[in-house]
Order: structure tokens, then C-alpha cells, then sequence
């Protein structure tokens, strides 16, 4: 019942979008570039300014780096015997290789392990959020309606602004530059502002599905590939790394958590079949109430 409770305010958030939606209706590509192109840019920056590095980001940046790699390289192999598409290549990408491990993730690993294990789940955050918006930029973009080129994603990537506030924290925080706390204070206001809005976005989303327009038999692929192959590489992985037993356990129950509602709004944003990347976050999401438990149980929690 505790569990059910950490992860009731998130479906209470998507919930509110999604009637929204259906009440009034949005204009979601408006909304969604507010969050990606204003709003994140400010999250990353304060996020890489204020989490200062340690000798354990070595291990949790190789985790994230190996997982991830595997992790696109299974999706492209499963895409290529399923005869995908490219914009379907790429949605199964987004739904299968990226793990809420902020919104969701992070409070769950507060209720399972206490501050320790959320110290080391903020960091994982910080760096899986890079790894979202360069790969999965790069593939959003691959896949959206405009067909970019290999050349064009790579050039949608470096242009987008979460990754130069990314960059600025980063730089800042190893000059030592103080920013003073009024400036601190109005970074936060709007960096507070990104995740509840993404998430609002994947309710809103979710309120205009065209069932008839996805593709079910990838949303189940997808979804055994983020709730159960991800945590079981997670264990392989780790259990080749020499870190302490608190961060395996903390980057094994981050690697079972549902698709992270930011690539919805990257499927919007680019048109990669959003209903397709938008259901899957849906059904793993649901689908983790059930298997995140597992997970503990597994991790003797």
C-alpha cells in the first residue's frame, strides 16, 4: 500500500492531463515545445550545477552508457525481424531504451533505500537525462515526419537547448563560479515547472490515441524489453562492476522502471509515432505497479 502511494501522484498528474484534454483540448505540440525548449534547458543546467561529481559518477555513467548501448542494439535487431519502419524503429527506441528514473524512479528508491540510495538515484537521473536528449533526441528525430538524415539528426541534437544548459552546469560548477541565490531561486522556478508539465503533456497525449493507429504487437515487444530485459541486463552489468551493494541495487530496480514520459514529448515534437511511444509509456507504466514490487522482492527490500 506505501508502494501504491508513491506511485499514485504520478498517475494523478497524467490523469489531469489527459481530462484536460479531453474538456478543453490543447494545442500538445505548443505545450510540449514550452517544456522541451524553455522549461528543461533550466532543469539541466541546475541539475549539473548543483549535483557535485564524486569517484562512484565513473560507475554510474558506465552503467548507463553499457545498458543503454545494449539495450538499442537489442531494439534494432527486434525492429529489424518485425519489419518496422524507420518512425516505428525509432518510437520503439524511445518507449525501450530510456526508464523513468526521475519522476518515478527516484522516489521510489527514496521509499526503498532510504537518502543514501536517493543521493546515488539523482545522480543516475542526471546522467540517464543526458543520455535521453542526445540518443533519444538523435532518434527522434531519425524517425519523425520530416525524415531527417543521419546528418540532420545529429544537427537537431546539437541544437537543442537542454543540452547546452547540460553543459553550462557542468562548466560552472568545475570553474567554481557562485551564482548568486535570486538567480538560483528563478532557475528553479521554471526548472521545477519541466517535469510535472512533461508529465501533464503524456496525459494529454493519451487522451487523443487513435487505438486503431497502434501498432500493439510492437507495444508488447517494447514493453517485455523495458520491464524485464532491462532489469535482467541491469544484473548482469552490475554484477561486473566493483561498487558497493546499495548502488547495484539502486541501478537494477532504476533499470525496471516504466518508460520515461520525456520521450513523448520528444515523439511529439518530431512526429515519431507518438501514439505508439505514448501507449507503450502508458501500459509499462501501468504494468510496473505489478513488477517494480517483483523487483524489490528480488533486491530482499
Amino acid at each position: 500500500m506505501e508502494l501504491l502511494m508513491i506511485v499514485l501522484p504520478a498517475f494523478m498528474i497524467f490523469f489531469a492531463g489527459f481530462l484536460g484534454q479531453k474538456i478543453i483540448g490543447f494545442d500538445i505540440r505548443s505545450i510540449s515545445k514550452v517544456a522541451l525548449y524553455i522549461m528543461s534547458p533550466f532543469l539541466a543546467f541546475r541539475t549539473f550545477y548543483t549535483n557535485k561529481l564524486t569517484v562512484e559518477y565513473i560507475y554510474i555513467i558506465s552503467f548507463c552508457l553499457i545498458l543503454c548501448t545494449v539495450l538499442v542494439a537489442v531494439i534494432l535487431y527486434i525492429s529489424y525481424l518485425m519489419e518496422a519502419t524507420k518512425p516505428q524503429m525509432s518510437a520503439m527506441v524511445l518507449g525501450g531504451a530510456f526508464m523513468n528514473s526521475g519522476n518515478y524512479g527516484a522516489p521510489v528508491v527514496l521509499f526503498a533505500f532510504g537518502a543514501a540510495g536517493f543521493d546515488y538515484a539523482v545522480i543516475m537521473m542526471v546522467f540517464q537525462s543526458l543520455l535521453m536528449n542526445t540518443v533519444g533526441l538523435f532518434f527522434a528525430s531519425l524517425g519523425g515526419e520530416d525524415e531527417s538524415s543521419l546528418r540532420q539528426s545529429l544537427k537537431s541534437v546539437v541544437r537543442m537547448p537542454v543540452i547546452h544548459g547540460a553543459l553550462a552546469g557542468v562548466m560552472l560548477q568545475l570553474l567554481a563560479i557562485h551564482i548568486p541565490q535570486a538567480f538560483m531561486e528563478a532557475i528553479g522556478l521554471v526548472a521545477d515547472a519541466s517535469i510535472p508539465t512533461v508529465m501533464l503533456v503524456l496525459g494529454m497525449q493519451l487522451a487523443v490515441i487513435s487505438r486503431t493507429q497502434v501498432a500493439y504487437r510492437f507495444v508488447s515487444a517494447v514493453t517485455f524489453i523495458r520491464m524485464a530485459v532491462s532489469p535482467i541486463l541491469a544484473v548482469i552489468i552490475v554484477s561486473f562492476m566493483p561498487m558497493n551493494q546499495l548502488l547495484k541495487d539502486v541501478l537494477i530496480l532504476q533499470a525496471a522502471m516504466p518508460a520515461a514520459a520525456n520521450t513523448t514529448m520528444f515523439a511529439i515534437q518530431f512526429g515519431t509515432e507518438p501514439d505508439l511511444v505514448s501507449f507503450t509509456t502508458l501500459v509499462t507504466t501501468l504494468l510496473s505497479i505489478l513488477t517494480i514490487p517483483a523487483v524489490l522482492f528480488y533486491l530482499g527490500v
